[in-house]
């Protein structure tokens, strides 16, 4: 019978990405368990699934079954063990990662993620449930869920689009090249308005820092990468922001945690209108950011994505 300890981590992980998933970003729907203690799928324009173990002072042979049960499992793109932080864990652990790196085991560790708890945690106390459950929040998020889920996406890249002294260009290309593709610098230049020089500028930036993809090191023939993608639907909800309709009392806690992992303080920022003529700090990566997204909007040259949002289950 599973300790109350080790029922509250493994519900805790499901109700984090579940609640998560409230940003907009990406869909959450509870998988079938399996031999898991809990797992869930994580969908964008893909499908992530997540499957994870709880480890509450079994220890020894038991974290052995625990990790070949997560690793031998093909279809999971991040595999989660939640396990109480003591020396005999942690060395264990150590012992059985370093085992499987000989074995065909060894290409299952790279979607290996653990989060250690105290192992004087007390399911009975609730301050320690709050606190457990807070830490957990910020690990999975910031690891499992920007890491796996969002693409890989970090603050620099932010700051790095946002710094493009063309605002709404950015959004524009990426929007254009995901919904009609890349065919050429020519066909891109006419269908957008832009100046080939200008484009083949921006279309430089947007692959160096990550938001373009080709299977050239040389470029050419791009596609939208997955933090490309994750870049368009952030700026969607921004422009949701600034319009006033981003969830009741244009309010959503959700997405504006995941701003903030990624250095986005959109709340600083007074919805309305921003356009070029607006003042902003060029200091700020945020205020770039809200510029860019203001007046792409203004020009109307995006496909702005809807939210994801999970179909009820049948």
């Amino acid at each position: 019978m599973p300790s109350p300890e080790h029922n509250f981590l493994s519900r805790s992980a499901l109700e984090i990405m579940e609640s998560a998933s409230k940003s907009g970003l990406f869909t959450y729907q509870e998988g079938s368990r399996k031999l898991f203690d809990f797992s869930c799928d994580l969908k964008r324009d893909w499908s992530k699934a997540v499957s994870g173990q709880t480890l509450w002072k079994h220890g020894g042979d038991g974290i052995d079954k625990d990790m070949r049960t997560l690793l031998t499992e093909r279809d999971i793109s991040a595999a989660v063990y939640i396990a109480s932080h003591s020396t005999q864990n942690k060395v264990r652990l150590a012992e059985i990662v370093g085992a499987f790196r000989n074995t065909e085991l060894r290409k299952g560790l790279s979607r290996l993620r653990v989060f250690w708890v105290p192992d004087d945690f007390d399911a009975d106390d609730e301050a320690a449930r709050e606190s457990v459950y807070a830490t957990l929040r910020d690990e999975m998020t910031k690891d499992l869920l920007m890491q796996v889920t969002l693409g890989g996406i970090t603050p620099q890249d932010v700051s790095r689009f946002a710094a493009s002294g063309r605002p709404g260009y950015p959004i524009a290309i990426l929007s254009y090249v995901k919904n009609e593709g890349f065919r050429s610098l020519n066909d891109t230049s006419k269908d957008l308005g832009f100046s080939k020089q200008i484009l083949r500028d921006e279309i430089q930036r947007l692959f160096v820092i990550g938001f373009l993809e080709s299977d050239s090191l040389q470029g050419g023939i791009y596609r939208v990468s997955d933090s490309g993608n994750v870049m368009l639907d952030v700026c969607s909800r921004l422009r949701d922001y600034l319009q006033g309709n981003l969830g009741e009392g244009n309010e959503n806690k959700e997405f504006e945690h995941i701003c903030g992992l990624l250095g986005i303080d959109y709340p600083s920022i007074p919805a309305g209108t921003i356009t070029l003529t607006t003042r902003v700090d060029i200091q700020s990566p945020t205020a770039l950011l809200m510029q860019h997204v203001g007046q792409a909007e203004a020009d109307g040259s995006v496909e702005w994505p809807e939210p994801y949002f999970a179909m009820p289950s049948m």
